[in-house]
């Protein structure tokens, strides 16, 4: 056994990419090559580390060039060799759009030593160095290159340096792939790269982290600076509406939240909007008059429900994994950093929770509440279920004195609510612009690092180390705030959005990390936007949350991180001379007997044993075309717990009266046949 072939599968413990390692502590031609180079050899590569332990994945630095010389760079790190930049976008929201060199430096770890060959799927120009020795470089237009020659990898870690220079014109991408033996490469596992902390890394770890926070926590709202317009999803980022909100919120609940959100709910992005002495008088003040904004439409009054509806309710909260992202009302130790349910009906008014549960996005189109697409009936339970267990409400009367209600309404114009949420109502609050901040500025106001008194500054409450992050990026000229990226936004999204609460943890929930090699960015954007009519993975009692808002965004940006476009680019028509053939080899006579597990279309699966796999007939409608010839050809690399058989070894078939025994070939033939879809005639055998 030599090099990696130790290693369990091309995706085996995939490389999880930390959110920028929060650390809350105290031109063309040989010329502009040439620049380029020497200014990557310098100590922004020389993997300086402040600490001897290795960490996931590789740096990447990103250089915008400009006639020889090098305009920005900017670090991050990346899981991979993987890279997919649109024509006329940046690399990163930190440079410019334009020509650009990205450099991926680190180790690759072998556990024996080993000889592999290298292939990569581009367009722009790429350079591989291993242990300081060029072993491979190639240029494409779009193409896979030729294989490398034989590279020699010692056991452990080997010194590793990419380097990719995107074309002049059109889209920038990579994919680099390898093999130990025979022509199919596949993936670089991304387990095997590592790479050490590095001075520039912190640096530009700092300035993301500032930027995350001022869309995380909406500054634009306030110091109006570059609009949705921008081209930033985020921009447009509303919350929840005030409109009608007297009949969902209840008074009391309002009045506390208003007052410090926190104290609610520690991980709280709404700041604390009042400082002065008469803080909790005028907190009662705004929620008694936005009790008093109730229209048509107020939520029926609260249902009764049984105790079998209360543990089937139960049953459906561990079904949908809800405690991924929530505390449960019974739950013996609170955990600070979920949300908790045990106090639901001292917020939602009588009907409110049921209404909130069947569509979450309803008046907050950008919540992080997923809509599960419920029932009525289902929605009954979970409430059955909650009511039983968490504390009893506390819906106090609200206030209706007139001028009571008038400060409030006089004090929700002029402390900046209305910058966020959305009302019928002048707004009177103005804060400064956000070109009018300089970077000496912001240790004021918000940003104080000690509570304000009789101010009219926001208290959010930030960390030290944020507000060093914000302060690192304040100094920069903030056009990354112009600049959407759409691997970034993927990546922010994914942990708002506590992706992995489920991804890679649930039983047929795949490592996020996978998702954009594995499935097209038009499938999973269907997905995403709740227009699915159907369960991919039928044996699965969870189900795939909407995420209405974000669905494109991130389809693309999920695609893009492994180097793939987002958008699918077109096949020719089908061959369907090779469907026929891909018909006979997914049935019963003279096939792989496909249909005995899988259902095609209306008819089911023929003898299926445990649970029936994914419909046939809609397999190249979400699958990208690399991954499904990767599956089949190994099922076990990819998901190592898979029931899917080996069917090819070595590039040969056991039924070698098709194509010879050419695996390749009769891959592809079932791929034509699948790409028929709905129209695919039932193969033999199919009942």
């Amino acid at each position: 056994m030599s090099g990696l072939t130790r290693i369990a599968g091309e995706y085996s413990l995939p490389f999880r990419i930390e959110h920028r390692k929060r650390k809350h502590a105290a031109g063309s031609g040989c010329a502009l090559a040439t620049a380029l180079i020497a200014i990557f050899a310098g100590a922004a590569f020389g993997q300086t580390s402040t600490s001897g332990k290795p960490l996931p994945g590789l740096t990447v630095t990103y250089a915008s060039p400009d006639g020889g010389k090098v305009l920005s760079t900017e670090m991050e790190t990346a899981p991979n060799v993987w890279l997919y930049v649109p024509a006329g976008k940046p690399p990163s929201p930190f440079l410019p759009s334009g020509k650009f060199t990205a450099v991926w430096n680190g180790f690759v770890s072998a556990e024996l030593r080993g000889d592999f060959l290298f292939q990569a799927e581009l367009q722009g120009n790429l350079k591989l160095e291993i242990n300081g020795a060029l072993v491979f470089e190639t240029a494409g237009t779009g193409s896979v290159s030729p294989l490398s020659k034989s590279v020699r990898l010692n056991k452990g870690a080997n010194s590793f340096k990419a380097t990719f220079t995107g074309p002049s014109q059109g889209d920038s991408f990579v994919r680099l792939s390898w093999t130990e033996k025979g022509p199919i490469t596949v993936p670089i596992p991304s387990t095997v790269f590592t790479h050490l902390e590095d001075a520039e890394l912190q640096k530009s770890e700092k300035l993301r982290l500032g930027r995350d926070l001022v869309l995380e926590y909406r500054c634009l709202k306030c110091h109006v600076g570059p609009g949705a317009a921008a081209g930033l999803p985020e921009l447009a980022t509303d919350a929840p509406s005030f409109e009608a909100i007297g009949a969902r919120r209840n008074y009391d609940w309002m009045a506390r939240w208003i007052l410090d959100p926190k104290s609610l709910r520690p991980s709280a992005h709404m700041p604390r909007a009042l400082g002065d002495p008469k803080a909790k008088d005028n907190a009662e003040a705004i929620a008694a008059f936005l009790a008093s904004l109730k229209t048509e439409g107020s939520p029926a009054p609260g249902k009764e429900f049984s105790s079998e509806q209360a543990q089937l309710g139960k049953r459906l909260f561990e079904v949908l994994n809800c405690a991924g992202c929530h505390e449960a009302p019974d739950a013996k130790q609170p955990d600070p950093q979920k949300i908790s349910l045990k106090a639901l009906g001292e917020k939602f008014s009588a009907g409110a929770l049921e209404e909130f549960l069947l569509k979450p996005e309803a008046h907050y189109a950008w919540i992080r509440m997923p809509n599960f697409k419920l029932s009525t009936e289902e929605a009954g339970q979970i409430i059955a279920w909650l009511n039983s267990k968490g504390a009893p409400p506390k819906a106090a009367l609200a206030p209706t004195d007139l001028e009571m209600l008038e400060g409030g309404k006089k004090l929700i114009q002029t402390t900046g609510c209305l910058n966020c949420h959305s009302l019928k109502l002048e707004n009177q609050f103005k804060a400064p612009p956000l070109a009018e901040l300089s970077a000496s500025k912001w240790n004021q106001g918000c940003l104080a690092a000690e509570p304000f008194t009789n101010s009219k500054a926001p208290q959010f409450s930030f960390s030290p180390a944020e507000r060093e992050a914000l302060q690192a990026f304040a100094a920069t000229d903030r056009a990354s705030l112009t600049r959407h990226v759409a691997t970034e936004f993927a990546e922010r999204q994914a942990r708002l959005l506590n992706c992995r609460a489920c991804h890679g943890q649930l039983e047929g929930f795949p490592p996020l990390e996978i998702v954009g090699g594995k499935l097209k960015p038009e499938w999973v954007k269907a997905l995403l936007a709740g227009e699915v009519p159907y369960k991919p993975r039928p044996w699965l009692e969870a189900r795939m949350p909407v995420f209405a808002q974000r669905a494109e965004a991130l389809a693309h940006g999920l695609a893009m991180q492994h180097g793939f476009p987002p958008q699918t680019p077109p096949e020719p028509p089908v061959d369907l001379e090779a469907g026929k053939i891909g018909q006979r080899l997914v049935g019963v006579e003279g096939g792989f007997s496909c249909i005995t597990c899988h259902a095609v279309g209306p008819l089911k699966a023929t003898a299926v044993f445990e649970a029936e796999g994914i419909n046939l007939t809609r397999a190249s409608s979400r699958l990208l075309r690399p991954y499904f010839q990767r599956w089949l050809r190994n099922p076990p690399s990819i998901e190592p717990q898979t029931k899917m058989p080996i069917y090819f070894d070595a590039g040969k078939s056991p039924l070698t009266e098709v194509y010879g025994g050419d695996a390749e070939k009769q891959i592809g033939a079932i791929w034509e046949y699948f790409r028929l879809g709905e129209k695919m005639p039932p193969p033999k055998g199919a009942e």
